[in-house]
């Protein structure tokens, strides 16, 4: 049986992925990354496209906007307004969990 060995490096807080780096962890072309920044989904550090530089954050946002394309096929200005709508939920949530409610039953209609 033949097995495969999968290598990565762990992403932190500092902005460590080029904006091609971003693009192919995300299987897409770096001109999909500059139009999620010019959206404001992202937020690079750096001046320039070609110095720009990416954290963690910045991955995962960008692999959930290419979830939403793909499985809903929506488009950029879609993907922000359901990023927006699931930020607002998550935070809903911390609050009901923190009020000491139980997320799941408080959240019955």
């Amino acid at each position: 049986m033949e097995q495969d060995i999968l290598t990565g490096s762990v992403i932190g807080d500092e902005a460590v992925l080029s904006i091609e780096e971003l693009a192919r962890a995300c299987g897409a072309e770096v001109q999909w990354v500059i139009e999620l920044v010019t959206v404001g989904l992202l937020e690079p550090q750096g001046t320039e496209t070609t110095r720009w530089r990416f954290c963690a954050a910045d991955l995962n946002c960008a692999r959930r906007v290419a979830r939403l394309q793909r499985d809903f096929d929506a488009s950029l200005d879609a993907a922000a307004v359901m990023l927006d709508l699931l930020g607002q939920i998550e935070q809903l949530r911390a609050r009901l969990k923190q009020a000491g409610l139980d997320v799941d039953e408080g959240l019955r209609w």
